[in-house]
């Protein structure tokens, strides 16, 4: 089968159909359901800090995974080989270990909503909406790739319309999260979770029976004319692809998958909604331990497709390809409903996360430097439901604009946003946990000036040798960020002790006083 495939659209059967509707039917009763228990804007934003470890872990590897991984990052391996899952082994355990273990415990501690709260704490109101104003752009553009990822998919299995597709996700995931807020989003991914396993581990094993397995793939995909390094973990420094060896340990590594797990609010926020700083901790670790399993269950059917498929316009379709072609009734159902799944977490933990850093870093920040005070809980709330239907509407509006995409992959244009500024951001968040000489003016500084460095880097060809070079940028632009705080910290006043007291991570974790200061902080006091 090593032939080209023709693509023709492939009617799904009766259990099909059955299996996607009671998946759809069921999610959209059980994110509706967690309305009720609603009352306030801790329980829209942060699940009223009562979720478990073992619910905190699964919705962060099913908000990870959902757009990035079932069809993008499938894609990355059908284009570029098995160095995409890099992504998840070292782009994802080492950091998520860490982030456990000295992020994790300090957010929760401090008891904030947001990364840019702390960042407004811990510097001045211009880091925060500056820090909050990039991630919550970012946050609507995700959502905006991932409707239209999800389009994609419907439209590559099923022949359906994208933008008719695209409209009918926005409307069930837009009215559950309206409705339960983080809750909803958590307790949904929980089930989405397992539905997404059971239909990978299918897809999995058919594809290896398709071509032979693991060892006629190799063979296969090996002799055909350049695949030769599509087995290659860790690709030369030199290599075109975005995945050479030193971007992997470097920008991805120490930098990407630090600033991911520890300084992206779609991941941090399920932390944040822990009952306890166990759970907290806990729920980071578990979600690592399932990681492990990602690349199995996306990296391989996206390279069966290599040698089954060869000639597909873009590797984006691999997987609702191979899906098509070789599952069976009901199995395609499943399947169909895994991948809904993936991609439906992905947007409704975009969603919430965007409402929350526009309402509390945004236009709270504004609220309070014209009222002089915070909102109040209901007033939060209220403006919480009303800017999550303008985010999905406006971004159910831009979702078609990424057919015209640049990038081989969705993957790549996913990362190469990312990497805008994650650099600089993970820089002044490192610093300002752990060196108490970092100013508001150095931060503000070296988030100003990084994320500057970052586009002069991005729009300068020939710096680099891979031609998507957002790792090389990711790492570079820590690097210098680091710098530019340090140096402009060291030539203006140090923050006064009242200012930065409870907010430097030895304070926190061993200090009683502090902890009561950071809960009054918390409480608006």
């Amino acid at each position: 089968m090593g032939e080209s495939a023709e693509v023709v659209y492939t009617s799904l059967t009766a259990i099909d159909y059955t299996i996607i509707l009671v998946y759809v039917i069921g999610v959209f009763v059980l994110g509706t359901f967690f309305g009720r228990y609603v009352k306030d804007s801790a329980d829209f934003f942060v699940a009223g800090r009562a979720l478990p470890f073992w619910a905190i872990g699964m919705s962060i590897v099913v908000s990870d995974i959902g757009a990035t991984d079932f069809i993008a990052t499938s894609g990355a391996g059908y284009t570029y080989g098995i160095a995409a899952a890099n992504f998840d082994w070292i782009g994802s355990m080492p950091a998520m270990v860490f982030a456990a273990f000295l992020f994790v415990p300090y957010y929760w501690r401090a008891g904030v909503f947001t990364i840019p709260e702390f960042l407004g704490r811990r510097y001045n109101t211009a880091v925060q909406m500056m820090h909050g104003g990039i991630w919550g752009l970012v946050l609507v553009t995700m959502l905006s790739v991932m409707l239209y990822l999800t389009a994609v998919m419907m439209n590559t299995i099923l022949g359906w319309d994208i933008v008719t597709c695209i409209w009918a996700m926005a409307l069930i995931t837009g009215i559950y999260t309206f409705s339960g807020g983080l809750s909803a989003v958590v307790m949904t991914d929980v089930v989405q979770l397992i539905i997404m396993f059971i239909g990978g581990f299918a897809l999995l094993l058919l594809s290896l029976h398709e071509v032979g397995g693991w060892t006629a793939l190799q063979e296969k995909i090996l002799a055909m004319p350049g695949k030769e390094d599509h087995f290659t973990l860790l690709l030369p420094h030199d290599s075109p692809t975005p995945y050479p060896w030193t971007g992997i340990v470097f920008g991805l590594g120490i930098v990407m998958a630090t600033g991911y797990m520890a300084g992206n609010q779609s991941i941090v926020q399920r932390t944040l909604g822990a009952r306890s700083e166990w759970d907290a901790k806990g729920g980071m670790l578990f979600g690592g331990f399932l990681k492990v399993f990602i690349p199995a269950l996306v990296i391989v059917p996206g390279l069966c497709a290599v040698y089954l498929y060869p000639d597909l316009p873009q590797g984006d379709m691999a997987v609702p390809t191979m899906m098509r072609e070789i599952l069976p009734p009901g199995l395609r159902g499943l399947m169909f409903a895994a991948l809904f799944a993936a991609l439906m977490s992905s947007v409704d933990s975009s969603l919430n996360s965007a409402t929350t850093i526009w309402i509390t870093d945004i236009y709270g920040s504004i609220h309070r430097m014209v009222n002089g005070k915070n909102m109040t809980p209901r007033m939060a709330l209220i403006l919480g439901r009303v800017f999550t239907v303008i985010f999905i509407v406006a971004a159910a509006l831009f979702a078609p604009i990424f057919a015209n995409d640049k990038y081989a992959t969705m993957y790549d244009f996913i990362q190469t946003v990312l990497s805008m500024f994650q650099g600089p951001v993970l820089a002044i968040l490192v610093l300002g946990i752990l060196w108490r000489r970092a100013t508001q003016w150095g931060a503000l500084a070296g988030l100003v000036l990084g994320v500057m460095f970052t586009t002069i880097l991005n729009n300068t060809d020939g710096v680099f040798p891979s031609d998507d070079p957002f790792l090389f940028v990711a790492w570079w632009s820590f690097v210098f960020s680091l710098i530019v705080t340090v140096l402009v910290s060291l030539v203006t006043p140090p923050e006064p002790e009242e200012k930065i007291r409870g907010l430097i991570f030895g304070q926190v974790m061993k200090d009683g006083e502090m902890q009561r200061v950071l809960q009054s902080r918390a409480g608006g006091e």
